[in-house]
């Protein structure tokens, strides 16, 4: 029980991810419908069977203040896989500024990366290029949809329409 399900809103979009009984819950109030069912089982009561949801639409569209995604450690990291930018290193992992702060440069989706401590190390108060590392993946600030993908793990073929962009 511990797949997502994609929800949508009233307009078909992708809002976020929820348990499989959160889903459930919100069909069996009626405030939202089954787009697509899981293939993996059923949920089961004393005298049912009911299909496991894999996408959710919202019966309402619910407004969504969209402030967009929250720059943290946690979600940096996630953007870039738990792995070292410059080595692909998986232990020791600190974040690193592309531009030094001591040079001005800011804590942002597109100057933050997630490097091990020994290249966070050797880069110490330089530029990449002038430290002699390359960058594997250049630090973006990354979409609703495609973080949505990140946080699933797995994700459901059904859920493919929904998430382009």
């Amino acid at each position: 029980m511990d797949q997502k399900v994609l929800v949508l809103n009233g307009d078909y979009t992708a809002i976020t991810l929820c348990s499989v009984q959160k889903a459930f819950v919100l069909l069996f109030l009626d405030k939202a419908e089954m787009i697509a069912k899981s293939d993996h089982g059923v949920l089961r009561t004393i005298s049912h069977a009911y299909p496991k949801p894999s996408i959710i639409r919202l019966q309402r569209y619910v407004r969504v203040p969209y402030k967009g995604i929250a720059l943290s450690r946690h979600n940096i990291m996630k953007r870039d896989h738990f792995e070292c930018q410059y080595c692909g290193s998986t232990k020791n992992l600190t974040l690193d500024h592309v531009l030094p702060r001591s040079r001005g440069g800011e804590s942002s989706w597109t100057n933050l990366l997630t490097a091990c401590a020994r290249c966070n190390h050797a880069k110490g108060h330089r530029t990449p290029p002038e430290a002699g590392l390359t960058i594997r993946q250049v630090p973006k600030k990354p979409t609703l949809s495609g973080f949505l993908r990140l946080s699933a793990g797995t994700i459901d073929q059904n859920w493919h329409p929904y998430l382009t962009n």
